[in-house]
């Protein structure tokens, strides 16, 4: 089916080859070229992110890309996704994500009409966005806090685009935060007395086990979809997801800077604190050819990066109401953070949080944090 506005000038392309998903990939590098926040993010990570060959999330999902043309210059993407695990599904939700468009309501309109024909023609009853492409990996516009640079798997979107996006008919669902805290501010003391005790019986804190690394991330995924489930929104993230993410991540993951709890001997909680990619390419472009990977490898190495993002944290359900259990989201925020301290690190960043996730809100601001960007869902009926 054909997705053009006959009356208008531009035209829909949908990304079929190699050579259009380049073209797909570099339309925000040029739009925001000039915004001295943006971090071109690197070529062969999103390659490998977009595609069928190399991620897992389409062995469940349907997935349409399209470019906006005008005039001969791409000025405007969009991704248009149905994923048969993400429980809003059955509820007749289809996503779209990776928008990104030149300040043209024309544009803008072109693109969300192909995608919402799209997810129309598919049975979907609304569309819920931007969801980039999986609720596991980025979601939410970047509606506040553009003046400072994105941490590492997060959005950096131009200011206009959420009224450009409200100018097509969608309404907030949600809000998300990302909070920013330095690593010398410690928990509260009365929260620090009991954390810095004694374990309890039965509890043991431990780094990752890089010699044991698939059965670890095994753990971390049983774990993660234990603790987030009923969360809104929440999708179950597959073993084969959290591998390639884990795979992809492991040259900078830092197994001193992921902790796992046990309780009784049974894997019961987790954070993981990632470096910030993003500080050590910043000036690469995108590119790792010819030097790429040499600077990156000696910044994330050598060179040391000074800030951090903690991406996923969980306590499995049936400890988080015991006594045992609710300490250990903090003893892992301290033990992190300790850890954290000696590397060098100043700052990290704990995201996304759901605007209504009262505990984990709680938990974040117990330790120092303050929302500093707010990333926005947005839906519409179709």
């Amino acid at each position: 089916m054909a997705y053009d506005d006959p009356a208008s000038s531009v035209r829909l392309l949908p990304v079929r080859t190699p050579a259009e998903l380049e073209r797909f990939i570099r339309v925000p590098m040029r739009l925001q070229a000039n915004d001295p926040n943006y971090i071109a993010p690197l070529m062969l990570e999103r390659r490998e992110a977009l595609s069928a060959k190399t991620n897992p999330f389409f062995q469940h999902a349907e997935v349409q890309f399209w470019l906006a043309v005008k005039d001969g210059r791409d000025v405007g993407r969009i991704s248009a996704q149905i994923d048969q695990l993400n429980p809003q599904t059955g509820e007749g939700y289809g996503n779209f994500g990776l928008i990104a468009a030149e300040d043209d309501p024309e544009v803008f309109a072109a693109l969300f009409g192909a995608a919402e024909a799209w997810l129309r023609e598919r049975g979907c009853k609304a569309a819920l966005g931007p969801v980039n492409l999986s609720t596991n990996e980025e979601v939410g516009l970047l509606v506040e806090g553009h003046d400072t640079p994105p941490m590492v798997l997060m959005g950096h979107d131009a200011p206009f685009t959420g009224a450009r996006i409200e100018g097509q008919g969608y309404a907030k669902a949600k809000d998300i935060y990302a909070y920013e805290c330095s690593v010398d501010h410690d928990l509260p003391p009365a929260i620090l007395r009991r954390v810095r005790k004694p374990a309890a019986d039965g509890v043991v804190l431990r780094t990752l086990d890089m010699k044991r690394f698939e059965a670890e991330v095994r753990t971390l995924t049983d774990i993660l979809n234990d603790a987030w489930a009923g969360n809104w929104g929440f999708t179950p993230t597959t073993e084969a997801e959290t591998k390639q993410l884990a795979t992809a991540l492991k040259m900078v993951i830092d197994p001193r800077l992921t902790w796992f709890a046990e309780i009784d001997g049974e894997p019961a909680g987790f954070m993981v604190l990632l470096p910030n990619v993003n500080e050590a390419i910043a000036d690469l472009k995108g590119r790792l050819v010819p030097f790429g990977w040499a600077k990156l490898l000696w910044r994330l190495k050598v060179g040391r990066v000074k800030s951090g993002r903690v991406p996923l944290m969980g306590v499995k359900r049936k400890f988080a109401s015991t006594h045992r259990g609710q300490l250990l989201p903090f003893q892992l925020i301290d033990a992190v953070v300790l850890a954290a301290r000696k590397l060098g690190y100043k700052r990290y960043e704990l995201s996304w949080i759901l605007e209504d996730n009262a505990p984990m809100r709680r938990i974040c601001e117990a330790g120092g944090a303050r929302i500093y960007k707010t990333y926005r869902l947005y839906e519409k009926a179709l």
